[in-house]
């Protein structure tokens, strides 16, 4: 896969919000002294007077935005993962959800890809702990043309809105002229009739390819792309998992709260099928090469091929 465009999803989150800014004049940036990590720079350089450095103090930059929010503004609220959700979880709770105010947070540096920075940064429980705040909506998105799309449905959308973005470049997947981004719905990327894997962010390149190695052991494997956790496109989910009886989840977080779990709350209550959840199995991270990380931890197409086989 030499060939394929490769692109780290913070790198299209600083890009988008310049392209957006241009349009919409009531954008803010805030940064908690990350702005080289999670590219937010990109949009300092643009736009020095909407861009603000609030230091390494995450808490107080969520109530920052709070306020922006309160008085007109679209504040975009920037830090690491780790530190967007984890450290200003308190705050994100109860200035921003309780009064469903119109933050967006950019959560960069988000998984085991983080790499050598090691298990302190690498947040795989970011996405259980924004599901559970009422009102707030998730995106995971894929490649660089999701994150992009992302960004402008997230301005568009009168609300909280959590983002979460990568480090490491991946696959531009979905650079073909009939993709669409919609919040809330699903994208089906492959038909197949044996088994549904959904997966999600990073992990979505990886499940394309492993979905080619089931094929040629003449396992139909229909693909699903969740770029919208909360809310999950229950209706299409239901519908594949009626279709082929058996369905697989793959994300790079871990499997207790995630995707995952979205997935099984929706099929226990609607559509009982068994299920079975790749991702992060209760530990945490390490230091390492993302790519090594990935394999390690089952994430890459060998894995996800393997562990899909083995439940078929």
């Amino acid at each position: 896969m030499s060939d394929v465009v490769k692109i780290a999803t913070r790198e299209s989150y600083g890009n988008a919000l310049v392209e957006c800014a241009k349009e919409y004049d009531n954008i803010v940036v805030l940064d908690a002294d990350l702005a080289e990590a999670t590219k937010t720079i990109i949009f300092q350089k643009a736009y020095p007077e909407r861009h603000i450095d609030c230091g390494i103090a995450e808490s107080n930059m969520i109530g920052i935005a709070a306020g922006l929010a309160a008085t007109g503004k679209i504040p975009f609220a920037s830090s690491f993962a780790m530190f967007a959700a984890g450290r200003a979880f308190e705050q994100i709770r109860n200035s921003v959800g309780y009064p469903h105010l119109n933050v967006k947070i950019g959560a960069t540096h988000a998984g085991i890809s983080v790499g050598e920075d090691g298990a302190t940064h690498q947040c795989n429980e970011d996405i259980a702990l924004m599901r559970t705040i009422p009102g707030m909506v998730v995106i995971n998105p894929a490649d660089d043309v999701e994150a992009r799309a992302a960004v402008k449905a997230a301005i568009e959308h009168d609300g909280p809105v959590y983002l979460r973005f990568g480090r490491l470049a991946v696959p531009v997947i979905n650079d073909n002229d009939d993709y669409k981004f919609e919040l809330g719905k699903g994208v089906t990327l492959k038909e197949g009739s044996d088994v549904t894997i959904i997966a999600t962010g990073l992990c979505v390149s990886e499940t394309l390819e492993a979905a080619k190695m089931l094929e040629a052991d003449g396992i139909s494997a229909k693909v699903i792309n969740i770029h919208t956790i909360k809310p999950l496109d229950e209706e299409l989910v239901v519908a594949a998992a009626k279709e082929t009886g058996k369905v697989v989840t793959v994300e790079e977080h871990s499997v207790i709260g995630g995707l995952g779990s979205a997935v099984c709350d929706c099929l226990s209550e609607k559509a009982p099928t068994p299920v079975m959840k790749i991702g992060v199995n209760d530990v945490f991270g390490e230091s390492g090469p993302a790519l090594k990380l990935i394999e390690k931890y089952g994430l890459d197409a060998k894995s996800i091929y393997n562990k899909v086989k083995s439940f078929v």
